[in-house]
């Protein structure tokens, strides 16, 4: 099976148990996606219940939208990124939601198709942007920035302990010529790791955290997801709950210290002391899930 229907939402029965949608009228998803928990979601929820769906992703969207098409007209999409989440929701006439989910993993379909440059896997030109009107690609980044503005980022972003050394062979790479595709970027990241620390790797790519350290610079994705972790508390009402789910330290962090002060200054209490991790048998049906984190708060009733 292929296309959204065959997409594999992560932790989805987690999500629903979470977030109880049963008593929920209002839903905001901040990544729709191909529509998988959305439409876990609205299956289980009251026939009243309504939706919003957000994404950057225009195939996305128009994956979604045929995934959800039987609960029309409860639901409604917006092409926005989830940073700008109050004026989605004044867009859409909503002054406060009840409940809300960001799941912040790649699709699938975004990163098997070569054309996004999200994967070393196959070879396609080195892009990277989640949404396709945005400006700067990895390429830019890659064959721009200075060596030591390059190291940094990787750092930063890879958590990669050779980000200079990396650094050193890209710069020294790109002098014959720019760097262009994802598998000349894998290449030369991977002669840039020490021999034992290849071995080491168990099978994971020496590129991989490279890989991850550019898609976050060229999305932005941790400045947009303290943005969202901002607005939450002034979108969700008294009651309302949020669940995200994070693939990496860097966001898990995040999420983890913005939901531990809402609920020390009394604003929430914390749904998930530590944070829900998929199964055995979903990891081995699903191995794109097997690094997911899902934490859960509820705001309280203003007083």
């Amino acid at each position: 099976m292929e296309g959204p229907a065959a997409h594999r939402p992560v932790l989805v029965r987690d999500v629903v148990a979470l977030l109880e949608p049963q008593s929920r009228k209002l839903f905001v998803d901040c990544t729709v996606g191909l529509g998988g928990h959305a439409e876990a979601l609205l299956a289980a929820a009251c026939e009243q219940a309504q939706l919003v769906g957000i994404d950057v992703d225009e195939s996305n969207l128009l994956a979604a939208r045929d995934r959800l098409q039987r609960f029309a007209p409860r639901f409604r999409l917006f092409r926005a990124n989830f940073a700008d989440l109050p004026d989605v929701l004044a867009a859409a006439g909503v002054s406060s939601a009840d409940a809300l989910l960001a799941d912040l993993g790649v699709a699938s379909s975004q990163l098997d198709d070569p054309s996004r440059g999200l994967s070393f896997a196959a070879d396609g030109p080195l892009d990277m942007r989640l949404d396709r009107s945005a400006g700067r690609t990895a390429a830019d980044l890659v064959n721009d920035l200075d060596e030591a503005a390059l190291a940094e980022l990787i750092y930063r972003y890879g958590e990669e302990r050779y980000s200079r050394r990396i650094a050193r062979a890209i710069v020294q790479r790109r002098r014959r010529g720019r760097i262009e595709r994802t598998t000349d970027l894998a290449a030369v990241v991977a002669a840039a790791y020490p021999a034992p620390a290849r071995r080491s790797r168990r099978g994971v790519h020496p590129a991989t955290r490279t890989f991850q350290a550019l898609r976050i610079a060229v999305n932005e994705e941790l400045d947009r997801l303290d943005a969202l972790l901002a607005a939450m508390p002034t979108v969700l009402s008294g009651g309302g709950r949020a669940a995200i789910i994070s693939f990496h330290s860097l966001e898990d962090r995040r999420v983890k210290q913005a939901f531990a002060a809402l609920a020390k200054a009394g604003r929430a209490k914390l749904l998930t002391k530590k944070p829900i991790t998929p199964s055995d048998d979903e990891t081995s049906e699903n191995p794109r899930s097997r690094s997911a984190k899902l934490r859960g708060l509820e705001m309280e009733h203003a007083a």
